[in-house]
């Protein structure tokens, strides 16, 4: 098992590495996506290796003039091959389009992306029918453990949880929540180390990435962005008030968050909505797909959080929904995430939906214990959707599962990658 504090001095084996190889077997092109960092090309060299493909980077200059300059003879001269870095050289899509459809061959590229290829503006063509997309974010807590891919989601649609019983204490989790997964960081021992890589990266997505892929007149702008954005992390969404601060309009504000979510910093989760019921709270929150990267962003170190324990909340939750979308990554089931929140003051943190529309409630506490109160958004999610509630869950940082009524259960957040 990988050492936790440096995964990258031993091979961490991806949950997704299966998937890209199911997916050569009969599908055209294969993208993998997700942030820069995360562990696509490790992956895709890994792949490449085993399959005899030729290799190529885009972060090569020559590589990447040669794709900008003639992207059709670029591509013919690659039979079968992995791409690095497509989005540097986006005129290469409607290469491979002709390419594969010409010899339309299952598995005959493998193309990584640090940007949400096919789903934000980047791509001329979105390949549908040509392209199955993978998508690798930092690791996992359960990579990082070496162990195999939690079946948390699954159980908690199933409402598969014992009635009580005693799991031990965490005793770490305040370290995983401040370390995050992204493998670069996790290589350094020291966490003063972890936290400058991590700052150094965002800087660097707001002043070459972003750039890259959309203008962007005020680069300056955009790093102050991603530091109020951190701010406002597991709150509502209020752009006029971000764009006040950064002496911008909401619309710009609008337009920078969504290439912050192409590049997979930020996710907003958009509010759970039912079209009879007029007392729900529409805004959508703001969440980062790794706590790692937002407790370097807010400054904030596992002693502060010793020292001042509501520190954690935030942070908490946003851990939480980033291994809940790594583990809707691997699912073959389309889940979506949302938040529930209505006028009478009553919240749920999480909102998962399964077809035919099974409805799983997470609501996140920082404490050792769960306490009634913690379940009063659950209980009412449970009565709105009726029949369709699968479960409702309070994680904490305790040391026992415990069912507290019909389909309500508390539940140490170690579940997450222990279930």
């Amino acid at each position: 098992m990988p050492n936790r504090t440096n995964p990258t001095e031993t091979f961490v084996a991806r949950h997704a590495e299966g998937l890209v190889r199911l997916a050569l077997t009969d599908t055209r092109i294969v993208a993998i996506v997700g942030p820069r960092q995360s562990g696509k090309t490790t992956l895709a060299r890994r792949i490449a290796d085993g399959d005899g493909r030729a290799f190529v980077s885009l972060d090569d200059e020559q590589s990447r003039r040669f794709a900008l300059d003639d992207p059709v003879g670029f591509v013919r001269g690659l039979q079968n091959a992995a791409i690095d870095e497509i989005q540097r050289a986006p005129n290469l899509i409607l290469a491979l389009k002709k390419e594969v459809d010409e010899h339309p061959d299952p598995g005959r590229y493998l193309i990584t992306g640090s940007v949400d290829l096919f789903r934000g503006a980047i791509s001329p063509d979105s390949l549908a029918g040509r392209v199955e997309t993978v998508e690798l974010l930092p690791f996992s807590q359960a990579e990082i453990a070496g162990a195999a891919p939690s079946r948390f989601l699954d159980r908690a649609f199933a409402g598969d949880f014992p009635a009580v019983v005693e799991t031990g204490p965490s005793t770490d989790l305040i370290e995983r929540v401040v370390t995050g997964g992204y493998p670069a960081a996790l290589a350094r021992a020291a966490a003063s180390r972890r936290r400058s890589w991590l700052r150094a990266y965002a800087r660097a997505l707001a002043e070459r990435d972003v750039p890259d892929i959309a203008p962007v007149g005020k680069r300056d702008e955009l790093a102050r962005l991603i530091d109020h954005a951190a701010v406002s992390a597991g709150q509502l969404l209020n752009m006029s008030g971000l764009g006040a601060r950064l002496g911008v309009d909401g619309k710009t504000v609008d337009r920078w968050l969504v290439l912050l979510e192409h590049m997979f910093l930020i996710r907003r989760v958009r509010a759970w909505h039912n079209s009879r019921l007029k007392r729900l709270v529409r805004t959508p929150k703001l969440q980062f797909l790794d706590s790692g990267l937002l407790a370097a962003l807010l400054r904030t170190e596992a002693a502060d959080i010793l020292r001042d324990r509501q520190k954690l909340g935030p942070l908490l939750e946003n851990f939480v929904h980033g291994e809940i979308a790594k583990g809707i990554a691997l699912s073959d089931e389309m889940t979506t995430v949302t938040h529930y929140r209505d006028k009478d003051g009553m919240e749920v943190d999480l909102v998962l939906e399964r077809s035919p529309g099974a409805v799983v409630g997470i609501e996140v506490k920082a404490g050792a214990t769960a306490h009634p109160r913690d379940f009063r958004g659950l209980r009412r999610l449970r009565e709105t959707v009726g029949d369709r509630f699968a479960c409702g869950i309070v994680l904490h940082d305790g040391g026992r599962i415990q069912r507290t009524g019909p389909r309500l259960f508390a539940m140490p957040v170690r579940m997450l990658w222990e279930a």
